[in-house]
């Protein structure tokens, strides 16, 4: 990735698809005295290479996902506007599958892997963020007396698994085989891409 902090410079066609941005660039501190031209030399390699970077984050077009279940999730949050322009603190709790021994959505897949009639969906390459129920209701409940907290906020484990991956250990683990595969959504796109019909 190309920049230039001191022309105010980022190429934020490098930071597209980044989950953290780091910015660790700056004069050294110890290198050389501090002269009125030094101090000014290390305020801009920090400050102005700060700004740049976060100036082409900002920038950056980060759409909420496609299809229905995208939509849908947007239209949700929209429809919280008015609590948040009465001043009212909202957040959006973005959840993941929660998963629980006696029910949620490994609840209903447990019984077809036990039969033996598991297996992934279409190619399997669907990433699925999910979350323990105990987990899911100690961070609502974080949530809830957090003054400090507000707008969207991930609950979902910090490593999401594909579909492929999480069948195969629901196989493993109850002993049985997951070898079979639901045909996925013929929609012209990669399987991850296109809108699940269930």
């Amino acid at each position: 990735m190309e920049w230039d902090p001191h022309r105010q410079w980022v190429d934020a066609s490098g930071l597209i698809g980044c989950e953290a941005v780091v910015h660790l660039a700056g004069a050294g501190i110890g290198d050389r005295r501090w002269s009125a031209a030094r101090k000014r030399e290390l305020r801009d390699s920090r400050v102005l290479g700060t700004s740049a970077i976060a100036e082409a984050v900002a920038s950056l077009d980060t759409p909420p996902g496609h299809g229905f279940l995208a939509d849908l999730c947007q239209e949700w949050e929209e429809a919280a506007e008015p609590a948040v322009e009465d001043g009212i603190r909202t957040v959006y709790a973005r959840t993941g599958l929660v998963v629980a021994r006696g029910g949620g959505a490994w609840g209903r897949m447990f019984p077809l892997f036990r039969m033996g009639l598991g297996g992934r969906l279409g190619a399997g390459d669907q990433y699925w963020s999910f979350i323990a129920l105990r987990d899911e209701v100690a961070a609502l409940r974080h949530v809830i007396v957090t003054e400090s907290l507000s707008g969207p906020v991930n609950l979902t484990t910090p490593e999401p698994v594909t579909n492929r991956e999480a069948t195969a250990a629901m196989g493993r683990v109850l002993r049985r085989p997951a070898k079979l595969a639901v045909p996925g959504p013929r929609c012209g796109l990669p399987s991850a891409n296109c809108p699940q019909t269930s």
